[in-house]
């Protein structure tokens, strides 16, 4: 019958070694010995237990860090400044999920566009696009983010005194925006504490004064001006205006410019340029002397329909490899002729993009 003890060799004793050779211990020096070894178990566990404790307190600490660069007090934001982002609009087997608009306005490099002069315009009507119907479907982080190139390129604008306009006209269309949103705060249309945007409405405030305190300074150089030029050259560099509202600007300039602004041609290219013929037909107006009125045509069209848009610079998309970038900057375009998938994109159709 075999022998069911724990230990068949030697049950119930244990080996000590002295100098004189292996001896047997006895029940002291065993209770002892596990006495020893139960107090050094126990300080081990206490001192991993403290390492893993500091461990935890550290990896807390940092993201702690990584949540404060990111949040609404810090000093310095950070900025994305990708060239170019892949627009995937489902999962497949090599990526998940879709890119949205907001992933898209952050990863893309638009702190860097705002300072070319050929990009300016395009990254304004772009934000002002986002801020009529668009602003609530960014994240939290994409809202921040928005607000803080929106600084930016009012900076630039004080810094400069040009484009005044269209800043202007952005901070209005953002702050009625956001008028009407901040009343359904409760319905997670804005990401944040209300008390967040109203700080925010109030700088926007404060940025349409300062914008309303800009006075431009003449130049101090006594050379030639732009008064000084021909009336040929006056009429040629009216003819390369394409908004209606810098020439009436102009015109207000001088008597003289004043009667070259009235060229009835150059209504009528205006006209030409941003409206089609079925619309212009539509709109028609005729003075009492029977000619038509394009000054007053061209105006009233702009109330009707968007007038057509002209950047110098914009984004472009891959058809074929579904990347969105800049157009100076090359992409891993894979196709065999990578010109002919590369089309400009507008920045209504920035938006289009990613509607699913």
């Amino acid at each position: 019958m075999p022998f069911l003890g724990q230990d068949w060799r030697s049950p119930g004793q244990s080996w000590i070694k002295t100098e004189d050779g292996w001896k047997k211990s006895t029940t002291d020096e065993n209770e002892k010995n596990n006495n020893v070894s139960e107090r050094r178990s126990y300080c081990k566990d206490e001192y991993e237990k403290e390492n893993l404790m500091l461990s935890i307190n550290y990896d807390v600490a940092a993201k702690k860090r990584k949540k404060d660069l990111m949040n609404n007090n810090t000093k310095i934001p950070y900025f994305h400044r990708d060239k170019w982002i892949y627009v995937h609009k489902g999962s497949t087997k090599e990526r998940h999920g879709y890119c949205t608009l907001g992933e898209a306005f952050n990863r893309l490099d638009f702190c860097s566009a705002i300072k070319d002069t050929r990009r300016f315009n395009y990254v304004v009507r772009l934000l002002e696009l986002i801020a009529k119907s668009q602003l609530p479907s960014l994240s939290g982080v994409a809202q921040k983010n928005y607000m803080n190139i929106l600084e930016r390129v009012v900076q630039k604008v004080l810094d400069d005194q040009q484009n005044v306009r269209p800043i202007k006209e952005l901070l209005q269309t953002l702050y009625t925006s956001l008028c009407s949103l901040v009343q359904d705060m409760g319905k997670s249309v804005l990401v944040g504490n209300i008390n967040i945007w109203v700080h925010r409405m109030e700088n926007i405030l404060q940025w349409q004064q300062q914008l309303d305190n800009i006075q431009i300074n003449r130049p101090t150089n006594t050379g030639m001006t732009f008064l000084d030029l021909p009336a040929s050259l006056h009429l040629n560099i009216m003819h390369r205006l394409s908004d209606g509202r810098d020439l009436v600007s102009l015109g207000q300039v001088c008597p003289d410019l004043c009667v070259l602004a009235e060229d009835r041609l150059l209504w009528k290219r205006l006209c030409q340029y941003h409206f089609t013929d079925r619309q212009i037909r539509k709109r028609i107006m005729v003075s009492d002397k029977g000619q038509l009125e394009w000054k007053k045509m061209y105006f009233k069209l702009c109330r009707c329909y968007p007038h057509k848009e002209q950047y110098s610079d914009t984004l472009q998309f891959c058809t074929h490899c579904h990347i969105l970038f800049w157009k100076d900057t090359d992409h891993p375009c894979t196709a065999n002729n990578p010109e002919t998938c590369c089309k400009p994109v507008s920045p209504q159709g920035f938006i289009n993009l990613f509607k699913f």
